[in-house]
């Protein structure tokens, strides 16, 4: 897959190349916002944490092979996933992008995410 094509697939995730490195983040806000809204109640936000508690149960439940790969880094208004192994970081945002554009997947997955 080319850069670019890769690039619109993530959208609007958006790839950082780092030394030793390959992160994937989101600044968030507005991606979503309407799924995190649902629980808004409980204190979701969708912020850069919310973000992250939605990723990592998108990793137990659809990869769980790459929780010890994936590394997370979020913060108020951004959400940032790291790994040494760019492979296995491209493979995470491809599937997790795939799940956010499936409502009724993403919506359930997100009844199972506790707030950090």
């Amino acid at each position: 897959m080319d850069t670019k094509h890769f690039k619109s697939k993530i959208a609007p995730f958006f790839w950082v190349n780092h030394e030793d490195q390959f992160s994937v983040c989101l600044s968030t806000g507005e991606y979503k916002q309407e799924l995190f809204e649902t629980r808004e109640e409980e204190g979701f936000e969708g912020n850069g944490y919310d973000w992250c508690a939605l990723a990592k149960a998108f990793l137990k439940e659809y990869m769980p092979e790459l929780k010890a790969t994936i590394h997370h880094d979020p913060e108020a208004g951004m959400y940032c996933a790291y790994a040494t192994d760019a492979d296995a970081l491209r493979d995470f945002i491809l599937k997790f992008r795939e799940i956010c554009d499936k409502d009724s997947l993403i919506k359930d997955l997100f009844l199972r995410v506790e707030i950090e």
